[in-house]
């Protein structure tokens, strides 16, 4: 071996004695407490939490540092932390001991409000307080079991039986859910501005029915009455649905029948309709009048044991004849040839003239009769009187209605002999 190798052996040794030592100073903070560069800080904290010397120290997650020494003392711990050179920690930081797994392997956060100054220096110290720790091991355990045997065993079988029970033989139905699930999140997520929409709108519909929420409550009750109704007479409702599909299916049987007359009868009930409307006025002065007249007769039954009404017509005033056809020109009912229209009314004034559409007052005309005729007022049911009619005695004629001859029984017949003279 020359010489010059030597020379190169002896200077590769040294420098590898040198960097060994420099990176296990450095490694053990040698250099760092030589140079003056590390940062010397310590925390109280009311417990060690799990911490050990050499965990690690971070800074919202991120190493910055490592355990030193922990010293307890009669408030809790002190832990010394030494950190790397350059750390920019905020006094202000708040103090947290995180597990790293679920074994274990506790390590120390500083969680800062802010990134500002000032920052932590050599014997910067930092309190903690019992929110700083986590759940200790021991007594979550202690309280899950307590938790479990708080809960009735027998309770907790029933439980879990049903639970067997709902989900038996469901699996490809809670699959097609999954699956559908999936799908309405990936439809949702690809129109995520409709969905936003979605949900702003129905905040808004939940707080309208929240301002309706009376509104709602009646409506359910009501609906309540409803279905109960319809519950109590479930027999009926079923006999009606039960029957109406033969029903349905005679009458539209019917309807085929008649398909040829039917609309015949439509089109002459349509001719019978205007000259119903055309009179309307005479037909409600009838139906007001005529039941006047039949109340006329007694009321209640006769010592025979029946009801009888006499209703005879009063031929003192003879029949109107002017305005109509004279009896010379009256035709043959075999005639049937086609003669020019002759329009026959009554021409005579009262007593003789008292019915149809002309007699209707003005303020009371539909449209059907003309203005420019003089009408009379017809009978008035709310009066009973007839404007411009007089009896003999040049009094107004009334239609009276009669009092009420049940209580009279059997001699209610003899109404007919007093009636007219007890009347004024």
């Amino acid at each position: 071996m020359t010489r010059g190798v030597k020379v190169r052996l002896v200077a590769f040794v040294v420098l590898s004695a040198l960097g060994i030592l420099y990176v296990t100073a450095s490694y053990l903070g040698v250099v760092d407490k030589v140079t003056g560069r590390e940062i010397l800080v310590s925390a109280s904290l009311p417990g060690s939490g799990g911490l050990f010397e050499g965990s690690e120290v971070t800074y919202r997650g991120v190493k910055i540092g490592k355990v030193t020494q922990m010293s307890p003392t009669e408030d809790g711990v002190d832990v010394d932390m030494v950190l790397e050179p350059g750390t920019e920690l905020p006094v202000d930081s708040a103090v947290r001991v995180h597990n790293l797994s679920a074994v274990g392997e506790q390590y120390l956060d500083f969680q800062p409000s802010a990134d500002e100054a000032p920052y932590a220096e050599d014997g910067t110290r930092f309190e903690g307080d019992e929110d700083t720790l986590p759940v200790d091991e021991a007594d979550l355990l202690v309280d899950l079991d307590a938790f479990v045997n708080s809960v009735d065993k027998q309770s907790l079988r029933d439980v879990v039986k049903e639970l067997g029970l709902l989900f038996d033989d469901t699996g490809a139905d809670l699959q097609r859910l999954l699956d559908n699930g999936s799908a309405f999140i990936d439809e949702a997520s690809a129109h995520t501005d409709e969905t936003v929409s979605l949900l702003e709108n129905g905040l808004t519909v939940l707080r309208t029915q929240q301002d309706q929420q009376e509104n709602i409550r009646k409506f359910a009750a009501d609906l309540s009455t409803v279905t109960r109704t319809l519950r109590d007479n479930d027999r009926q409702l079923r006999t009606i649905l039960s029957a109406t599909p033969g029903a349905a299916r005679e009458f539209e049987t019917l309807l085929e029948q008649l398909e040829p007359t039917i609309p015949v009868l439509l089109g002459d009930l349509i001719t019978v309709d205007q000259v119903l409307l055309a009179e309307i006025d005479g037909i409600e002065q009838l139906l007001v009048s005529y039941p006047a007249l039949l109340s006329a007769g007694p009321t209640g039954s006769t010592s025979d044991g029946f009801g009888h009404i006499n209703l005879q017509f009063d031929y003192s005033v003879p029949p109107c004849t002017e305005g109509y056809l004279p009896l010379e020109q009256w035709r043959e009912p075999s005639e049937t040839n086609d003669v020019p229209r002759f329009n026959a009314e009554c021409t005579s004034p009262p007593p003789y003239q008292m019915r149809g559409p002309k007699r209707v007052p003005a303020e009371q005309r539909r449209g059907n009769v003309s203005p420019e005729r003089d009408y009379s007022v017809p009978y008035d049911p709310a009066t009973g009187q007839v404007p411009g009619l007089t009896d003999g005695e040049g009094n107004p004629v009334r239609v009276e209605q009669p009092e009420n001859l049940s209580v009279l029984g059997g001699d209610a017949w003899k109404w007919l002999l007093v009636g007219p003279v007890a009347r004024k």
